[in-house]
């Protein structure tokens, strides 16, 4: 696909005014690189949704692992990444978590917003990365409300961090399975695998 020049310069100025990919987003990426092609191998069809697509970047990670583009959904709080995203050829729309989402799906990923609130952080980055008092608010929410959009044998990849408080996934009726972590110099960020 051959992109017009302002085309392309539209596409820059909004992803600079979306959330960037960080270390949470890479090892996301890197663990659907991993975990996509042997469930594709056992559902072709795989149905997959992001939950806070951000830049895309996991959009486009399932799409190269081979997950086909019609089956790729997404959405997100943040209208200019809902905007990004449907630029860049994805499905994506404007909810608050499951809101506006309606149908089931075999894969959803969520790379939260988890840390802690801080009175030092700006107002304007916080949406992006505060989910509460205890850092774990949004996910219990995400988590509250997945079952819903969940087939049957589907799975979730979720992110946490070591400075949030633990989610009590049992208690929430999932069976977890930590599937890849990384340790920084301040935190651990450790995706789980969850299922009902």
């Amino acid at each position: 696909m051959i992109f017009s020049a302002p085309f392309l310069y539209n596409l820059e100025i909004i992803s600079k005014m979306i959330y960037q990919p960080a270390e949470d987003s890479y090892l996301m990426s890197r663990i659907l690189k991993e975990q996509i092609p042997s469930l594709i191998e056992r559902n072709p069809d795989l149905k997959f949704l992001e939950i806070g697509a951000g830049s895309g970047i996991h959009l486009q990670t399932a799409l190269v692992s081979g997950i086909k583009q019609e089956n790729i959904f997404s959405s997100d709080i943040d209208k200019k990444s809902v905007y990004h995203c449907n630029l860049l050829g994805f499905n994506c729309i404007h909810s608050d978590l499951f809101e506006k989402i309606k149908d089931k799906y075999d894969l959803i990923i969520f790379n939260p917003p988890y840390l802690p609130e801080d009175a030092r952080e700006p107002k304007s980055s916080r949406r992006n990365t505060t989910a509460g008092k205890k850092g774990n608010e949004i996910i219990i929410r995400f988590l509250q409300q997945a079952k819903n959009n969940l087939n049957k044998n589907g799975k979730i990849f979720l992110i946490t961090s070591s400075l949030s408080e633990d989610v009590d996934f049992r208690n929430l009726g999932y069976v977890a399975e930590e599937i890849g972590c990384e340790k920084l110099f301040f935190e651990r960020l450790c995706i789980w695998e969850l299922s009902i």
